[in-house]
């Protein structure tokens, strides 16, 4: 199977629910150090409770995170992403990331997007939808669109393999390969 074939039946394309955070949203914030150190089904009643108590309970899969700048910052608690990611959220749209999110969300294939002026897209349940491989972001519900950063298409090979090590295991050590 070719990348481009593996890309396209990864689906680039995500659309859902938004749910929306503002700037500076630390990992410790996303999943609490009171549950860090649980199992993953006690985690999910909790993630990202201490900013939106009602999320736990009515993040529904495919549901988008809309965030400002610096989504996921402080520790590099690569539990943050995975709790997001058990919660059935199809992808983060965010102005920026903070670095290490960022990688830890690749490297388990979550999808997320940087995009200019995210936070001011759309409102706690809007529709939007968003293309990885292009970067447009859009409101459905106002008709409002961005232009967001394309996701590269390393990553996307990443993501469309589910993370970092399922692509190592189908590429062997040839992670430039084309083929997998």
């Amino acid at each position: 199977m070719t990348s481009s074939t593996e890309t396209r039946a990864f689906q680039t394309a995500r659309r859902g629910r938004a749910w929306m955070f503002g700037d500076n949203v630390p990992t410790d914030q996303i999943v609490a150090t009171k549950v860090v150190f649980s199992p993953m089904e006690v985690v999910l009643k909790h993630v990202l409770e201490e900013l939106k108590p009602e999320f736990p309970a009515n993040v529904r899969p495919g549901d988008l995170i809309v965030a400002g700048v610096h989504f996921g910052q402080s520790s590099g608690r690569a539990i943050a992403p995975k709790a997001i990611q058990a919660a059935g959220v199809g992808c983060i749209v965010a102005e920026s990331f903070a670095r290490t999110f960022l990688r830890n969300c690749y490297e388990i294939g979550l999808p997320i997007i940087e995009c200019p002026g995210a936070s001011r897209l759309a409102r706690d349940g809007d529709v939007v939808s968003v293309d990885l491989e292009s970067g447009t972001v859009r409101n459905e519900t106002t008709g409002q669109a961005l232009q967001g950063n394309p996701v590269d298409p390393f990553l996307l090979r990443m993501l469309a393999a589910g993370g970092i090590i399922p692509l190592v295991r189908r590429t062997g050590s040839d992670l430039g390969a084309t083929n997998t």
